[in-house]
């Protein structure tokens, strides 16, 4: 039986809550270690290099904000893991590609599993509550149904968050007290991996620090990236834009009809005459996903959570489709929807089901 996603509550201190977080989710923080631990010794990189490519990150995250750095200490000490290894689960796409580099391998991007992600937008309009809807299906590796969590964290210094994340993660899919949610979903393009830059999942998080919409748009769309990424950034007062990031330079798009939906190609036209489309390789059913969902949510004029949610079971092209069972990738690794997410930020709440493609129970997780 699929089990629901743990719910972590952490407060205090950047160090205190790391260290709250890493013993309440100790065993699925282990996971999240090995998995990505297991990646980088099928490169055969060696502990010296291993130790190299963490501490340039390190470097970063110290720069961009000190405090993640005390958290994840705290996460480390908590879980009774290596600093090292819970900065290889917030960088873990930045230092698989630089690894792959040092092994002089063509290609950078992470080739055990090429698949993406669904996400969507309803404005108030739209909604039949009058309340913005966002949402997302992660299609991942099906083993993180088992190595993820739903991490409430009371600040003294901003908005409280909740965000779904690999245990030992900061932040990915999430929402904040200020009503501000957030959802990314893979791209990629000739410019990746030509800059370091300060990882994904930390520019997430930090959008969902803000206490304003306007600032959360200003993380994700100036900090610099090493490699391309789509977010969608929400906001409860009803307003909802994507932005397709390349490392140096983002590329926004606008909600049509009250919906806005995306998915692991390039959409934006002034993305499409600047950067080379190089996901169709990886994601080719991205292009009928996004699609399909934006189709379901057409079909009526008044939707809700259970439409969204509806939308993102679609099983058209199973098992390439918006909710995908768990199947062998492009490669040997299992792939799945590991989770569906939905999120009303005004009521600040997530609706979160594991594995959707065989499991269709949900669990709502709360800020209050």
């Amino acid at each position: 039986m699929t089990q629901p996603f743990p719910l972590i509550e952490i407060s205090g201190a950047p160090l205190a809550r790391g260290r709250q977080y890493g013993e309440q989710a100790r065993a699925r923080i282990h996971a999240s270690v090995a998995i990505y631990g297991d990646q980088l010794d099928s490169l055969h990189i060696s502990q010296t290099q291993r130790s190299d490519l963490i501490e340039s990150f390190t470097s970063i995250i110290h720069h961009f904000d000190a405090d993640y750095l005390e958290e994840m200490r705290g996460i480390a000490e908590g879980a009774g893991v290596s600093l090292e290894a819970i900065i290889m689960i917030n960088a873990r796409t930045e230092v698989i590609a630089q690894a792959r580099r040092l092994k002089e391998i063509a290609d950078p991007h992470d080739s055990t599993i090429k698949d993406g992600c669904s996400g969507a937008v309803i404005l108030p309009e739209r909604s039949a509550h009058g309340k913005l809807i966002h949402g997302q299906n992660w299609d991942w590796r099906a083993e993180c149904a088992e190595s993820s969590v739903v991490v409430k964290i009371r600040r003294e210094d901003g908005p409280d968050v909740l965000t779904f994340v690999e245990a030992g993660g900061l932040g990915r899919s999430g929402l904040n007290s200020a009503g501000i949610a957030i959802t990314a979903n893979y791209l990629r393009c000739e410019r990746d991996y030509m800059q370091r830059g300060v990882p994904l999942s930390l520019i997430r998080r930090k959008a969902l620090e803000q206490q304003h919409m306007a600032l959360a748009m200003r993380v994700v769309a100036t900090t610099p990236k090493s490699c391309s990424n789509n977010m969608i950034l929400s906001t409860k007062a009803g307003f909802a834009i994507d932005f397709e990031c390349a490392p140096d330079e983002s590329f926004t798009l606008y909600p049509q009809d009250g919906l806005l939906v995306h998915a692991n190609h390039w959409e934006s036209l002034a993305a499409r005459c600047k950067v080379r489309e190089e996901g169709i390789e990886a994601s080719p059913d991205s292009l009928y996903r996004s699609w399909r969902v934006s189709k379901r949510l057409a079909e009526s004029a008044q939707l809700d959570e259970d439409a969204m949610k509806a939308a993102f079971f679609d099983d058209f092209g199973s098992p390439y489709s918006v909710c995908r069972p768990p199947r062998p990738g492009f490669s040997s690794d299992l792939s799945a929807t590991v989770a569906m997410i939905v999120m009303t930020p005004e009521d600040g709440v997530m609706d979160v089901a594991p594995l959707p493609a065989i499991n269709k129970t949900f669990t709502r997780y709360a800020l209050d």
